[in-house]
């Protein structure tokens, strides 16, 4: 089950070849998406339940803690595989990362705690935007974090920090009108996977509104979107994917330590930087891991 789009399908299916299953062969995936309708997730866990599944897969902070929740009121309690972007431990998901304990474990991308990089790097590339402007998803309990944490930055780097928020694709769009009235100079996209289903047209909103944004997947630099820095979120659903086959095979899952990523991928569009007349700094064309053309 998940929060948003199932673009993390092919990711869950390569994990799961890696232990030996193949989906309609020897393993059967029934998919739940909320599609960023966070209220919906309690009515598609207890379905999964009712279904007699054997583990529940959960791809995102709001759908990991409404699977666990769930499984707990059956016994024995239901395996529960998460990605999620997220502490796990804050968010109550898990005891400890190397020692989750109960029937929880899987991997984060750690999204969440990447704000004041973030923030950092769009100071960086856009200098002349005094005030920056955070999106949050005020449904997903990721976003306090991360807009504690973008407000702490934003004082180090000396920028006027703006929160606006948005939980469907109305609010989007009208906090991107929104954005030249407050004077905001540059965007940081945060993490939801709501919003990463609608990452592409999210990069063609800042296009249009020519706002230097940077965006909280890889995907957002390759669609026209000026900067992202993110783990692979492809990558993480694949680590969490390969939990759930050793599960399958008799693993506990609280014997598994909480996957995290080991690399960052901080990806320039420089197109996108030439059409908002931005010049990028050495420092930054130096220390990009891919550079779009």
């Amino acid at each position: 089950m998940g929060s948003s789009s199932p673009f993390e399908s092919f990711a869950l299916d390569e994990g799961l070849k890696e232990t030996g299953y193949i989906n309609g062969q020897n393993v059967h995936v029934e998919y739940r998406w909320a599609y960023g309708t966070y209220d919906r997730l309690p009515g598609m866990a207890d379905e999964l339940l009712k279904l007699l599944a054997d583990i529940l897969f959960a791809v995102g902070t709001p759908a990991a803690r409404v699977a666990k929740s769930a499984s707990l009121r059956v016994q024995p309690a239901v395996p529960v595989v998460f990605n999620c972007g997220a502490d796990p431990v804050a968010e109550g998901l898990v005891a400890t990362l190397n020692r989750p304990g109960g029937n929880v474990t899987g991997s984060t991308s750690i999204g969440g705690s990447l704000a004041p990089k973030r923030l950092e790097l769009l100071a960086a590339i856009a200098p002349d935007a005094a005030a920056v402007a955070l999106l949050s998803n005020p449904d997903n309990s990721v976003g306090e974090t991360e807009r504690n944490d973008t407000e702490a930055a934003s004082r180090i780097v000396g920028r006027r920090l703006e929160i606006f928020t948005a939980r469907n694709e109305l609010e989007i769009v009208a906090a991107y009108a929104a954005l030249k009235q407050r004077q905001v100079g540059a965007l940081i996209i945060g993490v939801d996977n709501f919003y990463y289903s609608q990452i592409r047209w999210m990069a063609a909103l800042s296009a249009w509104h020519a706002i230097p944004t940077i965006g909280p997947l890889r995907e957002f630099a390759a669609a026209g979107g000026l900067i992202s820095y993110a783990a692979s979120i492809p990558e993480v659903v694949r680590q969490a994917a390969v939990y759930v086959g050793r599960i399958l095979k008799g693993a506990k899952p609280a014997d598994l330590p909480v996957q995290r990523p080991t690399k960052f991928q901080f990806v320039i569009n420089l197109k996108a930087a030439k059409a908002l007349g931005l010049d990028i700094p050495p420092t930054l064309l130096a220390t990009a891991d891919e550079m779009i053309e």
